[in-house]
């Protein structure tokens, strides 16, 4: 189409005669690239992106705006128009999403790319979204909503480089709505100073304005906002998406485009914009890597050679850095170091050949149609779109049915992709400056700690010698035992292959060559062993910042928590010191009963199990339980180095155990890592590193003389590493109650100050458990000078426990996450088999039920029923069955227990763990096998002893207890089944007869 003449470009008498700016406009060239010459086009500009053009040209930002008319069965062909265009922004109006998203939304996203969205706040329709590269810096700027329109106002590059505002306007109410409107422009002007305002407005601009939209396109001059689109935006000849941008200012229009789509009836908007500074993060080589497909495991052992002979004596210290140094000269060999130059544009890894051929027929059929207008060229144009639409669905179902089955059984890896299918990535606006950043994290952590420890070391001038001090005792544990190359290769298979920055060679290429290197390892271990020392180069961390809730500031340093990354060989050694360390705790029962943390046989389940019993039975006796949930500041990073090594003298180590245990302690440091960047590396004096294999065992052993303390007042307690759980239970009428529980909690914040501990009594929680009839006790627990306030439910290792007891807001909320998560993957069902979609619904939604079923044991049907509807739901899906049809052929065709029975299952199972010695020993106290008083038929049927009857005169102990539940469901099995010789034939043998009791079988 030729250039248009001065009368076309104003339309009349209306509004675009006032204040335009030149722009070019014009319909693109029919025809479309071949591969090779739409390659060397993107190569082509990603070099003048790079280098500059001879002109010197500002760089340009080019940006789509769309009204899709709703995104749902479109998102394959936006996907591809994005990538053809070579857009930076796509603005999407009509998304008709809901607040989710979902997985019509991640599929919008091309890879590289992240969202996003503003959902219509009530009913359908509407809706915007911002789909942008990721190298591209933006931070999304909170505005205000009007139920009038939807918006999304960006920021664009460094700080105020560039707004943009993407507006949905719909047709109804204009006096009101553009009103609201230009107060929100208006805002936003005054947050960027270069400022694009674009998007569906509903306004007919190509006609004399009048009203409403004449005041509102008035408000936007006067703003100093000129409005560019200067042609038809509708298939009606309308001009109702417009864009605005600052009169006279930095950011130009350089190109301009508007060419109409066969499935909308808006027309594409391509804007090329000249823009005063580059908005991409980075360019040209970001980092060196090592190309994957070089990295053979048969030629690593093979460059690196011969183990060296080693001198008698030689330090584990000079071992461990030629291993380094020679693992890193055998990998330059086979696999040396080239750039990585950052890519405009993704690959989508489901993309195949026949898909590129018709994707090529189809852009040819749209060409024909916009050349004709046709009516007939416009429907094959349509049925080329659906067609192809349905074979990249398919290209994609196959992607990912094959990905989730790559990753079935590593519950960690699934939810990650899975995350990835339902939620799009979002757009980092993290600085471009990360040493900046590293440098303000590594301040905050260290500065964290150094704080933590100067209170405390103020508030206690003295630390007593009992504290200092190891307790006589004799050694009992002086060497360690040394390794064979079968024990190194066992360990090998029990250590997660993640890799360090520090690492001289990727893990997983260490795991597949472990044979050529076991030599190596031996060596390295055996020395550090015999000589009680860890090496000084796998005592450094990369500490990763890792969000603590996503619906946190990503922007404050406090919302992070750090988790250190440790070298892999290291950890290879830190596994087997653990392994023998495990044993001797076993043999000497050092640790505390109640502490479950971290140890074999024991879950936060079987914790909360106990917990649950004990209130339940104190209640039984009429008693009214106080349970305090004591919060500890950064617990790990906090450890007295000294009192660590008494407590672990007073246990009787010595000799090489003890002198290896104090170089692991001793000499260590961290750094930030952020993408290539590192901050400086800071000494760590106190404190154990979050994410190593011996600390939470090191944390165990610290911990163990607090469960004395409370005890020592009548009181009881459960830990789970840093989680502690104080319960003391006193008769209603009590006067002494409150002295010694204040005592009691007292002594407690004293233990913690003289152990370099602190409590933080602000996030302390306080839960009065008794009868309805009793409750209230007139006066509040004190700790550390801080009144605790009894509330209503407290959450405890996850679970939500209420005054009486009855579970009710737990199951609430339990029901309600699956029941969202549910939605999400009902949005997942076209694009996986039935297979993949079990395992998601595994994953997510069935595993939800089963956190903790042991303590649903008994619940009413009233409180049950939800739980029942969330398995119900859950098995439709996965079958497809209408919400009419019964659900126990269902549970049948999927092997599924129905939710009574799973929870009856787990108790079951946990009996069987805690009678063979499988399970805690808290648990095994709580059951004991029936003795009779003379030799019966039954003495040798393993059966349980029931709970007296006077000791569970409620029907709350009686139904719900796990004292007096796990006799009676355990007695109730066949004795084969009771009988088992192992843990996997006794669940074997038990879903098989629960299932035939479910389904009468």
């Amino acid at each position: 189409m030729g250039n248009l003449n001065q009368s076309s470009l104003q339309g009349g008498e209306g509004f675009h005669g006032q204040g335009l700016i030149e722009v070019v406009w014009g319909r693109r060239k029919n025809g479309h690239f071949r591969p090779r010459e739409k390659r060397n086009r993107v190569f082509a500009t990603l070099e003048r992106n790079r280098c500059g053009s001879l002109q010197d040209r500002p760089p340009s930002f080019k940006v789509l705006l769309l009204n899709a008319r709703s995104v749902n069965g479109k998102t394959a062909v936006i996907q591809d128009l994005i990538l053809d265009e070579g857009a930076d922004l796509a603005c999407i109006t009509e998304t008709w999403l809901d607040e989710q998203g979902g997985v019509n939304l991640t599929q919008l996203c091309p890879p590289g790319f992240g969202v996003h969205q503003q959902a219509r706040a009530g009913g359908r329709g509407g809706g915007v979204a911002v789909i942008a590269r990721q190298s591209i810096a933006l931070i999304r700027c909170a505005v205000p909503q009007s139920s009038r329109f939807e918006c999304v106002f960006l920021k664009v590059g460094a700080r105020d480089s560039l707004g943009i505002l993407l507006v949905y306007r719909p047709p109804c109410d204009p006096a009101v709505s553009l009103s609201e409107l230009a107060e929100v422009v208006s805002n936003s002007a005054l947050v960027s100073q270069q400022l694009i305002v674009l998007g569906d407005f509903n306004i007919h601009a190509e006609t004399s304005l009048t009203g409403a939209a004449q005041d509102f396109m008035v408000a936007m001059t006067t703003m100093g906002l000129t409005q560019v689109i200067s042609g038809p935006t509708h298939q009606a000849g309308h001009t109702l998406d417009l864009v605005f941008i600052v009169d006279g200012g930095t950011v130009r229009v350089e190109e301009q485009n508007i060419l109409p789509l066969s499935w909308s009836d808006h027309h594409l908007i391509c804007l090329s914009f000249a823009v005063s500074s580059n908005l991409r993060r980075g360019g040209g080589p970001i980092k060196m890597v090592r190309p994957r497909r070089l990295m053979d495991p048969d030629g690593l052992p093979r460059s690196l050679g011969d183990l060296p002979v080693l001198e008698t004596g030689d330090p584990v210290d000079v071992l461990a850095d030629r291993y380094n140094s020679e693992l890193t000269r055998a990998l330059d060999t086979i696999a040396p170091e080239c750039p990585l130059s950052l890519r405009r544009v993704m690959s989508t890894p489901w993309f195949t050949e026949e898909l590129a051929v018709m994707k090529r027929a189809r852009r040819g059929l749209e060409c024909i149609w916009r050349k004709s207008r046709d009516v007939s060229d416009q429907a094959r144009a349509k049925a080329a779109i659906k067609a192809y639409s349905v074979a990249l669905r398919a290209a994609r179902k196959a992607f990912t049915t094959a990905r989730i089955a790559s990753v079935a059984n590593r519950p960690s890896e699934l939810f990650r992709v899975v995350g990835e299918l339902l939620r799009p990535p979002e757009t980092q606006g993290l600085p471009d400056d990360l040493a900046t950043r590293c440098s303000d994290f590594a301040h905050h952590f260290a500065g964290k700690v150094a704080q933590i420890r100067h209170e405390l070391d103020s508030s206690l001038i003295v630390v007593p010698a009992e504290v200092t001090e190891a307790p006589v005792c004799p050694i009992l544990w002086d060497s360690f035992r040394l390794v064979l190359p079968d024990d190194v290769e066992g360990i090998l298979g029990s250590v997660r292959a993640t890799t360090c920055a520090l690492d001289p060679c990727p893990s997983w290429l260490v795991m597949q060559a472990k044979e050529g290197l076991l030599d190596w390892f031996v060596a390295i271990i055996n020395a550090s062993l015999g000589q009680g020392s860890f090496p000084s180069c796998f005592k450094q961390a990369v500490v990763k910042p890792l969000l603590k809730k996503t619906s946190l500031d990503p922007s404050v340093c406090n919302n992070y928590r750090p988790i250190s990354n440790l070298p892999f060989l290291g950890k290879v050694l830190e596994r087997v010191v653990a392994t023998q360390l495990q044993e001797f705790l076993d043999d000497t029962d050092f640790l505390d009963r109640s502490q479950s943390g971290f140890r074999p046989g024991h879950s936060t389940e079987m914790a909360l199990v106990a917990l649950v019993d004990d209130l339940r039975r104190e209640l039984d006796r009429g008693s009214v339980t106080l349970l305090v949930l004591l919060d500890i500041s950064a617990a790990f990073d906090t450890i007295d180095h000294g009192i660590l090594l008494g407590r672990l003298s007073g246990m009787g180590l010595g000799g090489t155990v003890l002198q290896w245990l104090q170089s692991f302690l001793e000499g260590r440091s961290q750094m930030v890592k952020l993408g290539d960047t590192c901050s400086d590396p800071w000494p760590l004096t106190c404190g154990v590193p979050q994410g190593s294999i011996l600390s939470p065992m090191l944390f165990n052993i610290y911990m163990k003389p607090l469960g004395e303390v409370i005890r020592s007042f009548g009181g009881c307690c459960h830990l789970y590493a840093d989680d502690t759980q104080i319960h003391y239970s006193f008769p209603p009428d009590s006067k002494e109650a409150p002295r010694v529980l204040n005592q009691c909690l007292a002594a407690v914040a004293d233990w913690m100050r003289r152990n370099k501990l602190r409590i933080n009594p602000d996030k302390t929680e306080a839960l009065l458990v008794s009868r309805s009839s009793d409750r209230g006790i007139g006066w509040q627990p004190v700790l550390d000078g801080v009144a605790l306030p009894l509330k209503s439910q407290v959450r405890s290792l996850g679970v939500l426990l209420d005054s009486a007891l009855t579970l009710e807001a737990q199951v609430s909320a339990v029901a309600g996450r699956a029941f969202a998560q549910l939605k999400l993957v009902r949005q997942l069902r076209p694009y996986l088999v039935k297979s993949d979609l079990t395992t998601v619904v595994h994953a997510l939604v069935t595993s939800r039920l089963d956190y903790c079923n042991a303590l649903y044991v008994g619940l009413p049907l009233k409180t049950a029923r939800k739980l029942q509807l969330v398995q119900r739901s859950a098995a439709r899906l996965i079958t497809g069955a209408s919400y009419r049809e019964r659900s126990t052929p269902l549970f049948k065709e999927l092997h599924w227990l129905p939710f009574i029975f799973r929870s009856q299952f787990k108790v079951q199972t946990v009996i069987y763990k805690a009678l063979n010695g499988l399970g805690p020993a808290y648990l095994r106290d709580r059951i004991s096998y029936h003795k009779p008083a003379r030799p019966l038929r039954s003495s040798g049927e393993a059966l349980l002893s029931p709970l007296p009857i006077s000791q569970a005169r409620l029907v709350g102990t009686r139904e719900r207890a796990f004292s007096a539940v796990a006799p009676r469901l355990w007695n109730s099995l066949p004795i084969e089944i009771r009988q088992a010789p192992t843990l996997l034939a006794f669940r074997k043998d038990l879903k098989t007869w629960l299932f035939r009791c479910a389904f009468g079988e």
